[in-house]
């Protein structure tokens, strides 16, 4: 699915209105009654509605649904961010339908001491401002969403907490709704995938409001919310007449003394992820724990006892991993920096593998093209530098990639994949069970796995994250979140896979 700039989503309104065509005050109503269909399941008629409305566009949605709550017997209040000017538009034309209707209680709010009480039960709906605005809140309206936060009643927000913006919140961070629900109109904000917002939204749910089909495909867009049915168009179909020889042959370089287990859970993903052989680089140490844990794998063996310190002649080998439970010794960074020199073929690049990059930044320029890189928070600022929120994450994300010809998974809660060509994909899946040692190390493989069976590293990252997510959301459900391992995902992928491909 594609992911708009809220300035794109205006223009798509604007398209819809012209192109089906609808009345702006006709879509407004369409919209709106999606939340009122929500809120009809979710809340009793007998909690009274207190819902707050701006000026604007998402002040026009508020009262809508308050109209429309009102006619089904729900009690409702609504206070108007009072500015002394005339609404206008189809805010004005929905002000001047709930005073026909009479059966809503009317107020205009321009101090504090305008404030209603708000009773145990009550709930609030958040219609101050949308996701045009386009600066921190102050003055008034910022008491306004100070006095909500304040409450202890559950708050639904139209579209968006008023307060955040939907793309950049860079020094916003004090007057925002704190809202317990999110109900979004036709795409989530881009905003709503970044960490640091998840305090604002609560659960955030998309309500289709129908905008024009047409409009969607023609706008171009930078940012995606990658989703089953594009995952589906990337795993392919095998002929029956396949065999090991024809599905790759993946080289995995990883585990150190002490780290073994990374390399372990690593070369399971891998050929869970479907590859036809697999050869493991390890130290001598780890030679009768791979060959036990993992008999699928074929084992290389460094002459180094406990650490990588040299690689096997590459020329089989169809892909390439490193990093999973390396270590940093000095011999180790000798030996990635001959294998950068070395490879032909794109590297799938995590963990220690990583941190040495980070330590060595020239080392940079030797990426084969097409290369993925798996980072976590920690490790992606150790090679970018700092920034100051997620957003800025994923402009450095987006620069590294198309700098440096490859791809980059920022593994996170919504995981971010950038891609050489200047596109962002956020993922859909996973949850917070997999915030467990080794989860990375298994993600890693997969993405390996696909990789080595010639599927372009762009496809190759984006299927594995998704698989990835899909695996842990099937542990979590089977498990728990709290009980969640990593060798649990290994145990789901071939499930996952199956979710995914019928």
């Amino acid at each position: 699915m594609k992911l708009f700039s809220t300035q794109q989503i205006a223009q798509l309104d604007q398209y819809t209105i012209q192109h089906e065509p609808i009345a702006d005050i006709d879509l407004m109503e369409r919209a709106s009654l999606q939340i009122t269909n929500w809120i009809v399941q979710h809340f009793s008629a007998e909690q009274r509605m207190m819902l707050f409305a701006g000026p604007g566009n998402n002040g026009g949605d508020a009262l809508a649904i308050a109209r429309q709550l009102a006619g089904l017997d729900y009690l409702c209040e609504v206070y108007l961010l009072d500015f002394e000017k005339e609404l206008k538009g189809s805010p004005s034309i929905n002000w001047q339908r709930l005073e026909e209707q009479g059966l809503v209680k009317l107020s205009r709010i321009r101090k504090v001491e305008d404030f209603p009480v708000l009773q145990e039960g009550d709930v609030v709906l958040d219609g101050l401002f949308g996701s045009g605005l386009s600066r921190p809140l102050e003055g008034f309206p910022a008491e306004v969403v100070d006095f909500l936060n304040q409450a202890t009643n559950s708050i639904i927000a139209i579209d968006i907490p008023s307060g955040l913006m939907g793309e950049d919140n860079t020094g916003n961070t004090e007057h925002i709704i704190r809202a317990d629900f999110t109900l979004t109109f036709q795409f989530p904000k881009i905003s709503f995938l970044l960490a640091e917002n998840e305090q604002y939204l609560g659960r955030w749910k998309v309500l289709p409001i129908g905008l024009h089909p047409d409009g969607i495909e023609k706008e171009k867009s930078l940012f995606h919310w990658l989703e089953k049915e594009e995952v589906q168009k990337m795993i392919p179909v095998r002929s029956k007449f396949e065999h090991k020889g024809t599905l790759g042959h993946a080289l995995l370089i990883a585990g150190s003394f002490g780290k073994m287990g990374a390399a372990v859970l690593a070369s399971k993903a891998c050929l869970r992820g479907g590859v036809g052989l697999l050869t493991t680089h390890i130290p001598r140490l780890g030679y009768s724990i791979l060959q036990t844990a993992v008999p699928e794998a074929m084992a290389s063996v460094d002459q180094h006892d406990s650490v990588f310190t040299e690689f096997p002649k590459l020329e089989p080998y169809s892909a390439i991993g490193v990093g999973p439970g390396l270590d940093q010794k000095q011999n180790t960074r000798k030996a990635l920096c001959a294998l950068l020199e070395s490879a032909k073929v794109p590297l799938v690049i995590d963990a220690d593998a990583l941190n040495i990059l980070s330590l060595q930044k020239e080392w940079l320029e030797k990426l084969p093209e097409g290369s993925v890189l798996t980072p976590h928070p920690g490790e992606f600022r150790r090679l970018v530098g700092e920034t100051e929120n997620s957003y800025q994450n994923i402009q450095k994300q987006l620069e590294f990639s198309k700098k440096y010809r490859c791809v980059v998974v920022l593994k996170g809660a919504c995981t971010s994949i950038s891609l050489p060509d200047g596109r962002l994909f956020f993922n859909s899946t996973g949850n917070p069970g997999m915030a467990t040692a080794g989860s990375g190390d298994v993600l890693t493989g997969v993405i390996l796995g696909l990789l080595a069976q010639r599927m372009s590293p762009e496809d190759a990252a984006l299927t594995g994250v998704f698989l990835h997510g899909l695996a842990g959301d099937m542990a979590a459900k089977k498990r728990s979140e709290f009980s969640l391992i990593a060798g649990d995902l290994v145990e789901e992928m071939g499930k996952a896979f199956r979710k995914i491909i019928n």
